[in-house]
């Protein structure tokens, strides 16, 4: 599981900015007016080959502004969770009394504290970054979150102080969780599954509030089932219990080997659903469509194919994902689930001999040699797969920016057709070779 690294500070020091610089996104709002970020906002950052969870925070005052009560308890959840924090303070103002309240919070946390003094733009701010040293947490580090400049040197920091990446709690398992939008019949499927009625099940959305992990064996398999709390548009997200169960789902994923994706046959398709579904492409996690209550479906011999034309249509980015058709209140058609999630998880640890590789990689330029792009015409070398989980291969080639997208996409086809990488995403990273 990945470390988790908070952004902590009052308002208006530049926290959803460093934010920003350190994913790579403009993904945190940024604007001069104070607390324009009130719910924490998550992303995967990386630095030196090493990715963490990042949480944004909104801005804690002493004060009685709007909403002030809602931001600081975020913010303090957020610091809960953090393995890290960056405690960020602005140059030009200098120590503030909101500075000292968020110092006192920090104490009481109990975690690895850097402070970082942001806005030192020019050399004539250094000076200013002394009198932070009386914040209490060693020395201050400047930056500007605005031209990057002391970023690095932050991230060094941060990764000198996380702990090391912990290894699964299950072994010799096949872990698989279920993440989908509240009252999807997550819970009624997990009891299913289990064949007992471990979680409760509600038809109140929110009944779960955690993600709750159960081993079961079925199939002459041992499995781990996690059941998720639903997820909520972020707009829409404002209770701390809520914002608590998104990051509690994460996490769920992050230590999946394969993750169930429910979608409601009665309520239909929406727009949350494809939100939540994100998460299985951003960690990169095999992931398997479940459409439950089919039961309450009016059956003809046209439906199942145009619930498959739409799941389509939403899903692109999931165009590897099988999708499964049950009812888990009426245990109807769920034994199909193992042999789905089985093949997946192989897939996802499949690893492939280079020289039958190279030989499905060079008959697939062949027939389909690549067209100019950007001013040149690339010349592949050879194709190298340099990981699992999920398969992720190093393809050399003079130059990477000569490949265009659709092209990579072309391969990436290949590479599945020809090796049946089913229900897992492959990663392909392009290299020049002098």
């Amino acid at each position: 599981m990945l470390g988790k690294v908070a952004i902590v500070g009052r308002p208006n020091v530049g926290k959803s900015t460093l934010f920003n610089r350190i994913i790579g996104q403009r993904l945190s709002i940024t604007d001069s007016t104070p607390g324009v970020t009130r719910d924490r906002i998550y992303a995967k950052g990386e630095w030196l080959g090493r990715e963490f969870n990042l949480i944004d925070t909104g801005g804690i005052e002493i004060s009685d502004a709007p909403f002030q009560v809602e931001i600081q308890a975020q913010a303090e959840i957020a610091m809960n969770e953090a393995d890290v924090i960056i405690m960020l303070t602005d140059s030009r103002s200098g120590v503030t009394d909101d500075d000292v309240y968020v110092a006192k919070l920090l104490y009481r946390s109990n975690k690895p504290v850097i402070l970082a003094v942001n806005k030192v733009d020019d050399q004539k701010f250094l000076d200013n970054i002394y009198e932070f040293y009386s914040l209490g947490f060693g020395d201050p580090i400047p930056v500007s979150s605005n031209h990057g400049v002391g970023v690095g040197d932050l991230l060094d920091k941060v990764l000198e102080a996380l702990p090391e990446i912990k290894d699964k709690p299950y072994k010799d398992s096949i872990c698989f969780s279920l993440i989908g939008r509240p009252n999807v019949g997550k819970s009624s499927l997990t009891n299913t599954l289990l064949n007992d009625e471990r979680v409760i099940v509600s038809n109140i959305p929110g009944t779960t509030t955690d993600a709750i992990d159960t081993e079961f064996d079925a199939y002459g398999r041992h499995y781990v089932v996690v059941d998720t709390a639903g997820l909520r548009k972020r707009g829409k997200v404002y209770e701390n219990m809520e914002k608590y169960m998104v990051i509690r789902t994460v996490d769920a994923i992050e230590r999946s080997d394969v993750v169930l994706l429910v979608l409601d046959a009665e309520t239909g398709f929406q727009e949350q659903d494809k939100h939540v579904a994100q998460y299985c492409d951003e960690y990169n996690r095999p992931t398997i469509i479940v459409v439950n209550k089919w039961d309450t479906v009016e059956k003809d011999s046209k439906v199942m194919n145009e619930w498959t034309k739409k799941v389509r249509e939403n899903f692109k980015f999931l165009d590897y994902a099988p999708i499964v058709f049950l009812s888990a209140k009426e245990n109807k058609r769920v034994h199909t689930l193992f042999p789905q999630i089985e093949l997946a998880y192989e897939s996802y640890n499949k690893r492939v001999q280079t020289s039958i590789l190279n030989d499905v990689f060079n008959d697939a330029i062949a027939m389909n040699p690549p067209a100019e792009f950007n001013g040149g015409k690339p010349k592949f070398y050879y194709i190298s797969q340099v990981g699992t989980k999920p398969p992720t291969f190093a393809i050399f080639l003079n130059d990477p920016s000569y490949v265009h997208f659709s092209y990579l996409r072309y391969l990436e086809n290949q590479l599945r057709k020809n090796f049946d990488f089913f229900g897992t995403p492959i990663k392909l990273s392009l290299r020049k070779r002098d």
